[in-house]
C-alpha cells in the first residue's frame, strides 16, 4: 500500500511540472498532465487514499477541460465522484453533478440520466427523499430525451414512490395511474400493471377517505376489468372495509394474510403502518368519547 502512494506521489509531482511548465499556446503539456494525474489518481485508489485519488482525478478533469475534451472530463469528474464516495456523500454529489451538466451540454442524455440517477441514490442514503426524486425527476426527463421508455418507467416509478414517502399521495397516485394506463398497451409491461395499481389503491387507503377508495377500485376495473379477479384487488377491497368499519383487528388480519402469500416490501409495509396508527388514534377518540 505504501508503495502505491510512493508512486502516486511520484506522477502527481510530475503532472504538476507539467501544468508549471505550461504554454498558453499549447496543450501536449495540458494532455499529460491529465493522464499523469489520472495515473496519480489510481495509485491512491490502489492505497485505498480515497479523498487524495477524489482530488487528482478533479485535476485531471480540469485539464481535459482546458483542451475542450468534455467526455474525458466528465468520465474523471465521475471517478472523483466514485472515490468521494467512500468519504463524503456529498463529494460524491457534487462531482456526478458536474459529470450530468458536462453530458446534458454534449447531448448525451443517456449518459447524464444514469448518473443523475445515481445521484438520486446517494441521496436517499443520506437520507434527502426531497432531493432524490428531484434526481430521479430529472433522470426520466433525460432518459425520455434519449427515448428509453423503459428506464423512464423506472425512474417515474421511484419519483411515485419518493412522494408517497413525502405524504405527497395524489402526484403518487396520477404516476402510478399514468404507467398502469400505459402499461396496458405493452405486451411487455402489461403484467405490472396489477402492481402499479395496487401500489395507487394504497396511497387512496393511506389517505383514509373510503369513497375515494371505493371509487378508485371501481375506476382500476373500467381500465383494467381483469383486476378484479386479482388478489391485489381483493386485498385493497378489504382493507377498505376494515378502514369504513374501523375495524383495527380486521385490518390488521388482512394484512396479515396478504404478507403471507405476497410478502410485502418496505415501502408498502410503512405506508400500512401509518394506516394502522391513523385507525388506533380513530378508535382511541371514539373510545374517549364514549
Amino acid at each position: 500500500m505504501d508503495d502505491h502512494k510512493a508512486k502516486g506521489q511520484e506522477l502527481a509531482k510530475k503532472a504538476e511540472n507539467k501544468l508549471h511548465a505550461c504554454c498558453p499556446l499549447f496543450g501536449s503539456n495540458f494532455e499529460d498532465a491529465a493522464l499523469l494525474f489520472h495515473k496519480s489518481a489510481t495509485s491512491f485508489k490502489l492505497a485505498k487514499s480515497w479523498d487524495k485519488a477524489g482530488s487528482l482525478f478533479v485535476k485531471s478533469s480540469k485539464c481535459h477541460m482546458k483542451l475542450g475534451n468534455k467526455h474525458d472530463a466528465a468520465n474523471a469528474y465521475i471517478g472523483a465522484a466514485h472515490c468521494y464516495q467512500k468519504t463524503s456523500l456529498a463529494g460524491a454529489i457534487c462531482y456526478l453533478n458536474k459529470a450530468v451538466t458536462i453530458f446534458e451540454e454534449m447531448g448525451r442524455h443517456i449518459l447524464a440520466a444514469k448518473y443523475s440517477k445515481e445521484i438520486g441514490n446517494l441521496y436517499e442514503l443520506k437520507p434527502d427523499v426531497e432531493n432524490a426524486r428531484l434526481h430521479y425527476e430529472r433522470a426520466a426527463e433525460l432518459f425520455e430525451i434519449g427515448d428509453a421508455a423503459t428506464s423512464v418507467i423506472q425512474c417515474k416509478l421511484k419519483v411515485a414512490e419518493y412522494f408517497a414517502q413525502l405524504q405527497q399521495y395524489q402526484k403518487a397516485i396520477k404516476i402510478y395511474e399514468d404507467i398502469a394506463r400505459q402499461s396496458l398497451n405493452s405486451n411487455m409491461l402489461k403484467y405490472g400493471v396489477r402492481g402499479h395499481l395496487l401500489n395507487s389503491g394504497l396511497c387512496h387507503v393511506v389517505k383514509g377517505d373510503f369513497v375515494a377508495i371505493s371509487n378508485s377500485l371501481e375506476r382500476y376495473q373500467d381500465l383494467d376489468p381483469t383486476f378484479s379477479r386479482t388478489r391485489e384487488y381483493k386485498f385493497l377491497a378489504d382493507l377498505a372495509a376494515s378502514i369504513y368499519e374501523g375495524d383495527v383487528e380486521k385490518f390488521t388480519r388482512v394484512v396479515k394474510e396478504f404478507n403471507g402469500t405476497t410478502p410485502l416490501d418496505s415501502w408498502k409495509s410503512t405506508l400500512l403502518l401509518r394506516v394502522k396508527n391513523a385507525l388506533n388514534e380513530k378508535v382511541m377518540e371514539e373510545d374517549d368519547l364514549t
